[in-house]
């Protein structure tokens, strides 16, 4: 039976899936799940608690607590997700973009995991990135490989962070592979939109929803992978020593009119790109609400990907793009509506619309004038 095996990111829906396929590995002695104080409740731990297979130890602490040392100390792999979103205190992380559920977190935290593990031996790593990493360029392939440049938007917090663990990463395996002992190994995962049943909140509020204001005349292909397919590739990297980066995506992708078909009656917006990022900018700095404008171009652009390495390694989805989007969205209220009142739901949010848009037209004026 081999060492244990360390979690970050645990608690949320793909930490309990990822932690789940690693204990009923009859290989792994123990799974020590870890994660932030404020982002797990009693039920998440004792889910975790729960989990049939090698015994699973849940550990609540920030990345930079010396205690993780203690918890590093035997780990045969470590397998960084990160930390779950809403953490509180300082360097709190953005909401994930990708649906995953987990952030990177402040920078301190990710190096001291991997000084930790240098430290200590550990000669398996998997960490989560993103296929946002790609940016959302007009030119970009369509899908991208692996060996596409990475293009972090820079007013993008959430692609900034995913992009620095990439490269700290990348220095941990620089940094071991002049040590003695064997080889070290880090897989690099950057899956596409995730969804599941038990985050169908999620995706109604995203920026992958269907509903609400879109750009007019901007219908990218989209993707949508199943969490069970990511905890299935993250746990295939750790237990085969994956190396280098790899795609994590269902086969192909869903165009546009595909997907406005699936998601059914809802009321959709269309403004030009200029109007759309300027109600975004309002909004987003009178604390409105709604979407930071440097989403805009992931809705704008294709940043799709391929998974031919990840098949090669022997991964492969259960779930399509349609049948993770169709499980993961929680429908609404308007698929029960008759036309006429759909009708007057979308006049209304194109009202709605306009009117946001004048308040922070104004907001803009009347800051103008009081800095004259």
């Amino acid at each position: 039976m081999s060492a244990s095996v360390v979690v970050t990111g645990a608690t949320g829906p793909l930490g309990r899936r990822v932690v789940a396929r690693i204990a009923a590995d009859p290989d792994v002695s123990r799974v020590v799940a870890v994660d932030a104080p404020a982002a797990a409740g009693t039920e998440d731990v004792e889910t975790l608690a729960g989990i049939a297979g090698a015994p699973v130890e849940v550990h609540l602490l920030d990345l930079t607590d010396p205690a993780l040392k203690a918890l590093v100390q035997d780990a045969g792999a470590i397998v960084h997700l990160g930390v779950r979103e809403g953490t509180a205190g300082p360097g709190q992380a953005p909401e994930a973009l990708d649906g995953t559920g987990v952030v990177s977190g402040p920078s301190a935290g990710t190096r001291h995991l991997l000084d930790l593990a240098a430290d200590q031996g550990v000669r398996t790593l998997v960490v989560l990135s993103s296929a946002m990493v790609y940016g959302a360029n007009p030119n970009n392939p369509v899908p991208l490989t692996e060996d596409a440049p990475l293009h972090p938007d820079p007013e993008l917090p959430f692609t900034i962070e995913r992009a620095e663990v990439e490269r700290l990463a990348g220095e941990w395996r620089d940094d071991v592979a002049g040590t003695d002992g064997p080889a070290a190994t880090v897989a690099v995962l950057r899956p596409a939109v995730t969804v599941g049943r038990d985050r169908a909140d999620w995706l109604a509020r995203s920026p992958w929803t269907t509903v609400g204001v879109r750009v007019h005349g901007a219908e990218p292909p989209v993707q949508f992978l199943h969490f069970d397919d990511l905890a299935a590739a993250i746990d295939l990297a750790r237990r085969d020593r994956l190396d280098g980066p790899f795609n994590v995506a269902p086969d192909g992708w869903i165009a546009a009119e595909q997907l406005r078909a699936l998601s059914g009656p809802a009321p959709r917006v269309l403004l030009p790109a200029p109007f759309a990022e300027r109600l975004a900018s309002a909004r987003s700095s009178y604390g409105l609400g709604g979407r930071s404008p440097a989403v805009l171009p992931y809705t704008m652009e294709s940043w799709v990907v391929a998974n031919d390495r990840l098949r090669a390694a022997g991964w492969s989805p259960t779930h399509s793009n349609e049948e993770a989007y169709v499980e993961g969205d929680p429908g609404g209220p308007l698929t029960s509506l008759n036309p006429k009142r759909r009708q007057l739901l979308s006049m209304g949010a194109v009202v709605g619309v306009a009117a946001a848009g004048l308040v922070g037209a104004v907001l803009v004026v009347r800051r103008r004038l009081r800095t004259r």
